[in-house]
């Protein structure tokens, strides 16, 4: 078949995790269920912080932020394959799917660095503690988040731009339940040379910086803490990072196995698979290790919850 210029292509063809029509209504249910879970979880978190004065801290700042990106996350993905479902159809159109690809990108940047900032800011708080109000001061926050959403969103942008240089067969079918950036160059019918090399250049930039960051600030961080000689003090101020750690692994983790499943199988199913866990499962799990961990918010949540509770 002849390739199409990109522009003229309408639409593409998501095939999904399963063509039976027995699954499709177990796939509506779990992934609706999982969408409202990530929904509700990550607002509570929100409104948690923001009503309780003793979470106006930098650290739960960028717990607030970091819970509405995986709002965003989520609602990127999820709801439009459940309209598929719903209409048991599998088309979605060519500006929807460029769409989906760049916010998918933004926001997954946005959580990298997101976990990155609230390394560094346990790393300012257990190392240089005495200067900590001064050097996370509130002013300096918010540039951090401004400086990384005007970073991700021309990385994300220049990627999309480029995607749109690229040909397209007419009733393309993207083997996955979202459009990716991956998922479009592997199924683009000109040379996706010049994309790919920006692609793997950004994903190592934007990925080794951050990780390198967390790496060091938990390094200092242990150093800091072999130094204190009371076995309390170092429970202490190591138990303020165990959130943070186990949203890290979970991020990375899931990150890496989508990566590797994807480089090494040519199995779909099992690519698609990993990929919900990293942009599904994920997000949906955050504010439970959040609220069940962390007794700041879990105390937070108590009181948010009794205060919305109708008086008898």
């Amino acid at each position: 078949m002849e390739a199409e210029n990109c522009t003229q292509v309408s639409k593409f063809l998501l095939l999904g995790l399963s063509d039976d029509p027995e699954l499709q209504p177990m796939f509506f249910g779990l992934f609706l269920s999982m969408c409202l879970v990530t929904v509700l979880g990550n607002l509570l978190i929100i409104l948690a912080v923001s009503s309780d004065s003793h979470l106006h801290t930098p650290m739960y700042f960028f717990l607030s932020n970091l819970s509405f990106n995986d709002i965003c996350f989520i609602s990127t993905t999820v709801p439009k394959m459940l309209v598929n479902i719903q209409a048991q159809k599998k088309g979605i159109s060519y500006i929807e799917c460029l769409a989906q690809a760049y916010f998918l990108s933004t926001f997954a940047g946005m959580d990298n660095f997101l976990l990155t900032m609230m390394a560094y800011d346990r790393f300012v708080a257990i190392c240089h503690p005495l200067s900590y109000t001064v050097i996370m001061n509130p002013r300096f926050c918010v540039l951090l988040i401004l400086l990384s959403w005007f970073i991700i969103f021309w990385v994300s942008l220049i990627d999309i731009l480029l995607v749109r240089r690229l040909n397209f067969s007419t009733s393309t079918e993207i083997p996955h339940f979202f459009c990716g950036l991956a998922q479009l160059l592997n199924v683009a019918t000109s040379d996706t040379l010049i994309n790919n090399i920006f692609l793997y250049v950004s994903t190592a930039l934007l990925g080794m910086f951050p990780m390198t960051g967390i790496l060091f600030s938990y390094s200092q961080i242990v150093s800091s803490l072999m130094k204190m000689s009371s076995v309390a003090s170092k429970y202490k101020a190591f138990s303020t990072c165990g959130s943070h750690l186990c949203v890290v692994c979970l991020f990375y983790g899931t990150g890496l196995v989508e990566y590797l499943t994807s480089a090494v199988t040519h199995s779909s199913l099992r690519t698609m698979i990993a990929s919900m866990m990293y942009t599904v499962v994920t997000p949906m799990l955050n504010p439970f290790i959040y609220s069940l961990r962390n007794k700041d918010v879990k105390g937070a949540l108590g009181r948010l919850l009794s205060r919305a509770a109708p008086c008898p």
